[in-house]
């Protein structure tokens, strides 16, 4: 099976955790020519098992399965102990206790995998890391299409060795979490620009590329395809979807004037992952220690409550560099708009190729 047999388009939608690609999205992208995705993280086995009942039911068309590979648990007990003490104002401010923070970090990883490969969907993609070869085995075994997340040439070839099918090249651009296979403190907001990651990549291994970061036009889908790119993965895009299941205070922030710009941060998980900056990540982005999924499990309950009461200075505006882009259509007509706009961006440049051609041959 080939990347390109997924899906008419080259539109992969991202598989973004916490609640916003679930079936309803997913589907109606699959249904429409691209790949849905549906997400995984933060789920329960059973609940991962739910949604891809739900999704079935909802489309005959190929579609995804995002899975966070385990996390290293070990972090600096008394940096997060500092921290819990800092959120100690948002926590009487919000009304809510702080979560726990040692409730494991494997996010129910085995049990996942023993579904995927018991009950198979046609692709399952990897974040936070790469499986060792077996569980690429047993899934093409199975017939499933894989997928890693990456973010360095480094990991791209790590993959590749692995036996994945395909990388997933993630810019800095991108918005949410950087899918870094390590998460390391020294690095901080470092890292590569979409088009200079994708040629990199290009010339380190010789697997297909699904590119993401900060894709929000087919224009720039077919940049990414020029850029040796065989699909683009949208985020951000199909966040003010309908049917996307992002909080519409979340939808609202992505074009709201208040929220000019991105950064990212440890804020609100303990890894780095771009959002709008508000008062939250003023506040405590600067003090936040690396310490994923512990400082993602402290937070829950505060970023719950400042959404139910309406709050967007305290909520994971999680998003990309082109977030002001965003359009509220549906997903399905997203998707047509998108390949519509690829399609016109390579007439157009085929256009300028030819006038430039010609200029050289009148010289």
């Amino acid at each position: 099976m080939a990347l390109t047999d997924l899906c008419r388009y080259p539109v992969v939608q991202a598989p973004m955790a916490g609640g916003a690609s679930g079936p309803a999205l997913a589907a109606a992208v699959s249904e429409a020519g691209g790949l849905g995705f549906l997400a995984a993280g933060y789920k329960t086995a059973d609940g991962m098992y739910q949604e891809i009942k739900q999704m079935r039911g909802l489309t005959n068309q190929p579609f995804g399965v995002n899975l966070f590979m385990p996390q290293d648990p070990h972090t600096d007990p008394a940096a997060l102990e500092v921290y819990r003490h800092q959120l100690a104002g948002e926590a009487s401010w919000y009304e809510t206790p702080l979560g726990d923070a040692d409730t494991g970090g494997d996010d129910n990883y085995e049990a996942k995998l023993a579904i995927l490969r018991e009950d198979p969907v046609p692709v399952v993609s990897f974040t936070f890391g790469c499986p060792e070869r077996p569980v690429f085995d047993a899934f093409a075994k199975a017939g499933t299409y894989t997928i890693v997340t990456v973010t360095t040439p480094q990991e791209a070839q790590a993959a590749q060795w692995a036996g994945a099918d395909a990388v997933c090249v993630q810019g800095i651009e991108a918005g949410g979490h950087q899918g870094t296979y390590r998460d390391d403190p020294q690095v901080g907001g470092a890292g590569i620009g979409l088009l200079t990651l994708i040629g990199l990549v290009r010339e380190t291994v010789q697997l297909p590329i699904v590119a993401a970061g900060g894709l929000m036009r087919g224009a720039q889908i077919a940049a990414v395809l020029a850029a040796g790119a065989d699909a683009a993965q949208l985020g951000t895009a199909f966040l003010a979807c309908p049917e996307s299941g992002a909080n519409v205070l979340h939808k609202q922030a992505l074009t709201n004037p208040l929220f000019v710009r991105t950064e990212l941060t440890r804020a609100f998980s303990g890894r780095p992952a771009r959002g709008l900056v508000n008062r939250f990540m003023r506040e405590h982005g600067p003090y936040a220690p690396a310490a994923y999924p512990q400082v993602h499990q402290l937070t829950a309950g505060l970023r719950k409550a400042a959404a139910e009461a309406g709050d967007p200075q305290g909520m994971a505006l999680w998003a990309g560099q082109g977030h002001r882009l965003a359009r509220e259509l549906p997903a399905g007509r997203l998707v047509e708009v998108l390949a519509a706009e690829l399609d016109d961006a390579a007439a157009e440049l085929t256009q300028k190729l030819q006038n430039l051609k010609n200029m050289r041959s009148a010289s």
